[in-house]
């Protein structure tokens, strides 16, 4: 993570509160920083549990275990996912999942590569740099600075994730970076 400095610059996510959250909501996102392609490999009890709106028993059935069909299914005509295969083409990737054609195309503008072109750079060459933008554009600063509390903590979840999966884990990492960044 040698362009944490940067990104710290770049995006002011220049206090402890906003560094902490940014990398709780990191830690998570890529499970410890390893994972940086999302995981769609869901099995039937998955799908209906992660995504019972887009999916019946009969569905989760039949497309157990089939990432490209999930994503094609769960990320299809939305997040300006037009085209067949966007689901799976723009699926989550970097350290906070980038996903759907739209933030990829606006992440798009900030770097030199064709991230359109080539979207599998986010995971290979931007997964910090794409996660700090996902970041700022969701204006996630305001809401960390509120502070270092469950319900701030909560706050950043939904704005990441869409819900609060995962939230014990965040809460987590949030409590162990804030302790080593305020060396409290």
């Amino acid at each position: 993570m040698k362009e944490l400095p940067l990104i710290i610059e770049k995006f002011a996510i220049d206090n402890p509160l906003r560094l902490a959250h940014f990398l709780a909501q990191c830690s998570h996102e890529s499970a410890e920083f390893k994972t940086v392609l999302e995981n769609l490999n869901y099995g039937a009890k998955g799908l209906l549990t992660i995504f019972p709106k887009y999916f019946n028993a009969e569905d989760a059935l039949l497309h157990e275990r089939k990432p490209e069909e999930i994503a094609n299914i769960i990320y299809a005509n939305r997040m300006g996912n037009t085209n067949s295969g966007d689901g799976w083409k723009y699926r989550g990737r970097g350290y906070i999942q980038l996903t759907g054609h739209d933030n990829y195309a606006a992440f798009d503008s900030i770097v030199d590569d064709d991230i359109l072109a080539t979207p599998d750079l986010v995971a290979t060459k931007y997964p910090l740099l794409s996660a700090a933008w996902f970041w700022n554009k969701v204006n996630l600063n305001p809401i960390a600075d509120l502070g270092n509390t469950i319900d701030v903590v909560t706050k950043v979840t939904k704005k990441v994730n869409g819900g609060t999966i995962g939230l014990e884990d965040r809460l987590k990492h949030f409590n162990e970076y804030y302790k080593i960044i305020t060396n409290g």
